[in-house]
């Protein structure tokens, strides 16, 4: 009997190991590309002041001092909200794409005014770097970000 069992044992064996051989499916992979991280940190906010709700668009262009003028138009939480500006981040080395980001931020009020979205234009010069590393600027808020790039042609001074 046990000489019987010898080869059923066998072939079980080889069923066994040629199941083992078999490679795994992999998962299908999708090229997910992964966040950007920010080489910035933010500045510090005043008591009060806070990011926009979301910006609509922006718009940077050269000045003839060298420096930038920065446009966007945005959207407060409510009504009330003073003193709407750029605060720029703040970059240990300057960012390998030329792409800055500043935080688009106003005075919260006191009291809370008309309820939903509210737009605000907000404009300002720029003259922190005027050697020609800005190619862009990334205006920042809480809920959204958007991109302008400097015009082609429209370099900065210094450059």
């Amino acid at each position: 009997m046990l000489k019987r069992a010898i080869p059923f044992a066998a072939v079980a064996a080889c069923l066994l190991l040629s199941a083992c051989e078999k490679k795994p499916v992999e998962p299908a992979t999708t090229a997910v590309e992964a966040p950007k991280k920010s080489l910035a940190r933010q500045a510090p906010l005043y008591a009060g002041q806070e990011q926009v709700l979301s910006i609509q668009s922006g718009k940077i262009a050269s000045d003839k001092g060298g420096g930038l003028n920065l446009e966007a138009k945005a959207s407060t939480d409510g009504g009330g909200w003073t003193q709407v500006g750029f605060l720029p981040r703040v970059y240990a080395a300057t960012p390998p794409d030329g792409i800055y980001e500043v935080d688009v931020v106003a005075q919260k009020p006191a009291t809370a005014g008309k309820a939903g979205p509210t737009p605000v234009d907000v404009k300002s010069g720029w003259d922190r770097y005027k050697d020609g590393r800005v190619k862009g600027v990334k205006f920042l808020s809480k809920t959204n970000e958007v991109v302008a790039m400097l015009p082609a042609g429209a370099a900065q001074a210094g450059k």
